[in-house]
Formats: structure tokens, sequence, C-alpha cells
């Protein structure tokens, strides 16, 4: 099976929107989002509406957990803050309710999906953990392969029992090894922090048991003018 893997869509609707016909081309069976597709960008409205309307199910963001848990606001930057407040002002009472039901993880086709490090945060960034944390958690986990999102930034944890590798994901496709685990950082739809301003997702062929990651070119003028007209930080 092709699986779709997004995250971090941050509101970014044109980002989405040419994710969207890329993927629509590439003979994809499902699409998984892994949260945070709200925040920072013009449109949380309508990415969160098109994800529901297209049956996409998504796991709970950082951002969308704030909007849930106001209280949770005082963990991020104030422009993360700033941005998020004005977020919850553009999203309606039904788009709220979906959120609600954003769970911690999904796990589909084998595999298990998360925002932050795996098997369920929210919140923590890989870089939090140690190499021993990191080859505990993979050896704890039923599912041999996890994507998460969370650093907008793509990368790919190998372990093999013994070594631990940690690394930069290549814009090429990548064969997994069928005795190792893999822990898969899909980067960002539509505010990446690769180097590179395309927006990132990956395809995931169970059956060949490849990795394609793709970088997809969007119209960033006008989600930048969008983002300035709402009124959000610049």
């Amino acid at each position: 099976m092709r699986t779709a893997v997004i995250s971090d869509i941050h509101g970014n609707f044109d980002a989405l929107t040419a994710v969207f016909e890329d993927i629509d081309k590439a003979r994809v069976e499902k699409i998984v989002c892994l949260g945070d597709c709200i925040g920072y960008g013009a449109e949380p409205e309508r990415v969160i509406r098109t994800l529901t309307e297209r049956s996409i199910p998504s796991t709970l963001g950082n951002h969308e957990q704030a909007v849930l848990e106001p209280d949770r606001l005082e963990w991020f930057n104030p422009v993360a803050k700033e941005s998020l407040l004005k977020t919850v002002t553009m999203l309606s009472e039904e788009t709220l309710r979906i959120i609600e039901h954003f769970p911690h993880a999904l796990v589909f086709n084998g595999c298990r999906f998360v925002h932050g490090f795996p098997p369920d945060s929210v919140t923590t960034y890989s870089f939090e953990l140690s190499p021993d944390e990191k080859r505990q958690v993979l050896d704890s986990l039923a599912e041999r392969v996890c994507f998460f999102g969370h650093t907008h930034d793509l990368s790919m944890i190998a372990y093999d029992g013994h070594t631990l590798t940690d690394a930069s994901l290549d814009p090429e496709p990548i064969a997994l090894h069928p005795h190792h685990r893999y822990a898969i950082n899909v980067g960002s739809v539509g505010q990446p922090r690769d180097g590179n301003n395309k927006a990132k997702y990956v395809i995931w062929d169970s059956d060949s048991t490849t990795l394609d990651v793709k970088s997809v070119a969007y119209d960033i003028a006008t989600a930048a003018d969008k983002i300035i007209a709402a009124g959000l930080p610049e």
C-alpha cells in the first residue's frame, strides 16, 4: 500500500493545495496527517475542513492542543503564542469540535503515526531524547516503522538492535531494511525548516518497503500576503 504522510501544514492552504495535486498524481491509496494543521498560516479553518472533506485522519499537534487547552499557550514563544491567539478567532465551533477528536497517535497498516516523538507524545522533540532513550522507545514499539513531525525538518532514525543512526533525509527514494526499526520525520508542508522552502511530505510503500521524499513548489508570495492580510505575525 502506498501511503502519503503529511505534517505541520500550519494553516498554509496554498502549500497544502500543491501537495494534494502532487499526491493525486502519485497513485496513493491513503493519506495520513501528523498534526499542527493550524498556527502561523492564514487559512486554518480551510485546512481543517479540507482534510475532513477528504477523510484524512490527523493526529493531535501541539498547536491544536494549545487551542483546546489555553493554559498550554505559555509553552510557546511569543510569536507562536500571538499567532495561536489569532488562530482561535479564525476557527468555527464545528472545526474546534473536529480538532477535539484528533488522537495522540494512529496505527495503520503496521505503522505508527504521531506528531511529537513516539509512542504518543504531542510535544516531545526528537532532539530532546538521548540516543539511549531513542533505542528504548524503538525497542518498545509494536510497530517497526513510525512517522512523526514537530521539528519541520526531514530526518530518519534507524535502529538495527545495536546501532542507532540519526541523519537527515535525502530527497530521493530510500529502501528500508526489513529487520531494522525506524522513526521517520516527514518534514513540513506549510513551514519547512530544512533550508529548502518547498513543501515536504513522504510516500511510504509498504509492499516495496521504500520511502520517497517529496518536495513541492507552491506560491509562497501569495501565502505570505495572506498572513499579513489576516493580521498574523510577520
